[in-house]
Order: structure tokens, then sequence, then C-alpha cells
């Protein structure tokens, strides 16, 4: 497949980003990992991902928001999507939007629903 649609990954749990890269990686993604919310504002300036899937607690709790929110400044065309352990709470109480998400999505992933997500957000 020419031209891969490029998927960055930002999560501070190695085995969460390992499960979600294998599962979009089978499904003919690039996918770029970072452990950080430096690391994934960084990751993006060398990367130029296509989507991003951003854990909302990292090294504070709510880091996700701030790195959404520093990602949406310069790049405001970029989806960003929500990992959070307490993604369908925080969706039904929070307006995601306003916090720099174009959604979310619940820990564990469903990998069926992700892809399909992701398929339908970069319109393929």
């Amino acid at each position: 497949m020419a031209n891969k649609k490029v998927i960055l990954v930002i999560d501070d749990d190695p085995d969460i980003l390992d499960s979600i890269k294998a599962i979009l990686s089978a499904n003919g993604f690039d996918v770029v990992t970072a452990m950080s919310g430096k690391e994934g504002i960084d990751a993006v300036a060398s990367s130029t991902p296509d989507l991003i899937l951003c854990d909302m607690m990292m090294e504070r709790i709510d880091a996700g928001t701030k790195v959404a929110q520093e990602i949406k400044k310069s790049n405001p065309s970029i989806p960003i999507y929500l990992l959070s352990s307490i993604g369908t709470a925080t969706a039904t109480n929070i307006e995601i939007d306003k916090l720099g998400f174009n959604g979310v999505f619940q820990k564990p992933v469903n990998p069926d629903n992700l892809v399909s997500t992701i398929k339908k957000a970069l319109n393929m």
C-alpha cells in the first residue's frame, strides 16, 4: 500500500503502545509511538502524522489534554483521539472537543472499533 497513513500513538504504558501498534500495523498503517507528552509533541514535527491517539493520564493527570492543546496550536487539522481507562465516563461528563480531542477510545481498546473509527476519520 503506497502512501500509508501515519498514526502517532502517545502513551506511557509500553504494553498499550505495543498492542495498538500491532493492531494498526496489521491494518496497513505506519505507526509512530511516543512514551511521553514531550516525545509526542516532538514526534508530530518529525513524523507529520495523519491522526494521533493520546493517553489522558501520563506524567500528570491532565497531560493528554495539554499535549492535545499544544499540538492543535500548530497543527489544527490533525485529528486527535483520547485514549483513557476512564474514556466513556470522560466523554459523558466533559465536552472532549473543548479539551482538544476529536473522539475518545476506552481502554482496553476494541480493535475493530479502533480501526473503523480511524478509517472513517481519515476518509479511507
